[in-house]
């Protein structure tokens, strides 16, 4: 079953890659950019609780947003620690993202039908539910 479920997602992944190829991001991006925007601010150890990925590997994935300016780390209210937001270049980048996107969702589900690109949806959410516990 892990063969047949990286085959899979190596398989999604590289369709959605492809297709937002034109907005200069990846998919891997694209998605911490919507987990960003969607808490509107976090830090990392809060984005890596929330996108299920250890901490060395999302500091890796969020220096080139940093450097390309669509992310930026502001000061918290502690001192310590320092809560990531989106800058304005980086909700622009997202929103055009975003509608390459909705064109590899449309992919998607024209080559695996409607009925299992549904199914499909269902049981991963259900599956990531019961292994999260």
């Amino acid at each position: 079953m892990n063969f047949g479920l990286r085959k899979v997602s190596r398989l999604v992944g590289g369709l959605y890659d492809q297709t937002l190829r034109p907005s200069g991001l990846r998919g891997t991006q694209l998605n911490l950019l919507v987990a960003l925007a969607l808490v509107e601010r976090a830090t990392v150890k809060q984005l890596a609780a929330t996108l299920v990925v250890d901490r060395t590997t999302l500091s890796r994935n969020l220096g080139p947003l940093e450097r390309a300016g669509l992310v930026r780390s502001v000061p918290g209210r502690d001192g310590r620690a320092r809560p990531l937001e989106l800058t304005d270049l980086g909700v622009d980048r997202l929103a055009t993202a975003l509608e390459y996107w909705q064109q590899a969702q449309a992919r998607l589900i024209e080559v695996l039908g409607p009925e299992r690109s549904n199914g499909l949806a269902k049981r991963l959410k259900e599956s990531a539910a019961l292994l999260a516990g």
